[in-house]
């Protein structure tokens, strides 16, 4: 009995070390506590040299599957709020430069270069603690993701579609660090029906009392099973409440975008 108090402590502290007691958000190794506010611009680079596309999609009339090159810039805000200890709000958004070279062996009228920008990826979320964690369970968590239309008349960056994504995830806390698994469930506009989504496996450690580890398999959007990323990631405290977050994706499968880095600050305000 007394091993197994000790285990439970030792799982309780772990789990307050690793990520405090706050709810997770959609930023890998991010919580948010009540009455906290967080403030994370970044920026973000992708590359890809056999990107997957078809001119019909594009506005060209093929619908034949060709691989570009493709390379995007943004600028991002992400912003998160706790409500509750158990509530949590967010929203994110970005100014995106993406441009789309035409394969070698495409026929169609596309022009050898797509290039666009402007303001995209407009996403608000709702994120829930279902059952808090105890020494016989797992803490619970469940999220609803809304994305907004926008640039629907940009073949590259656009979003004509609103999207509702609801998800759930599980977080188990060990001594050796935290574990959470989520999955998503989306519209597929192209076939008309729901599918799963985007499902990940992540790990969460503090090193240092400055320094947070995070890695995670991730993979899975719009229902294909065949995008799969790493993505590796440290959370770097500067000063008191000023952090600097850096995150790497890589891909794992042919379809998945090749090198996708991250770089940013994240405040913390208020309580």
């Amino acid at each position: 009995m007394k091993t197994l108090l000790l285990l439970v402590v030792a799982c309780t502290a772990a789990a307050a070390q690793d990520r405090g007691l706050g709810v997770p958000t959609s930023r890998f190794g991010m919580y948010v506590s009540r009455g906290e506010l967080l403030v994370n611009p970044f920026f973000a680079y992708s590359t890809d040299h056999n990107r997957e596309y078809q001119p019909l999609n594009l506005g060209y009339g093929v619908l034949q599957d060709y691989r570009g090159r493709f390379r995007s810039t943004e600028a991002l805000l992400f912003v998160a709020y706790g409500l509750t200890d158990g509530l949590a709000l967010e929203f994110e958004a970005s100014r995106i430069h993406a441009r789309l070279d035409k394969a070698p062996d495409d026929t169609s009228a596309m022009p050898s270069r797509i290039e666009e920008s402007g303001l995209s990826d407009l996403e608000a979320q709702a994120r829930l603690r279902l059952v808090r964690e105890n020494r016989g369970r797992p803490e619970v968590f469940g999220f609803v993701e809304v994305t907004i239309p926008t640039q629907t008349g940009k073949v590259l960056i656009g979003n004509p579609d609103w999207d509702v994504r609801p998800g759930f995830g599980i977080v188990r806390a060990f001594p050796w660090g935290t574990m959470t698994t989520r999955i998503t469930v989306e519209y597929n506009h192209d076939d008309r029906l729901w599918d799963l989504g985007e499902f990940s496996i992540e790990y969460l450690k503090n090193l240092t009392p400055s320094l947070r580890l995070n890695l995670a398999f991730e993979g899975g959007e719009t229902g294909a099973m065949d995008e799969w990323d790493l993505v590796s990631g440290v959370r770097w405290r500067i000063r008191d409440r000023f952090f600097l977050k850096l995150d790497n994706a890589i891909g794992l499968a042919s379809k998945s975008t090749d090198w996708a880095p991250e770089l940013g600050v994240v405040w913390s305000l208020g309580r």
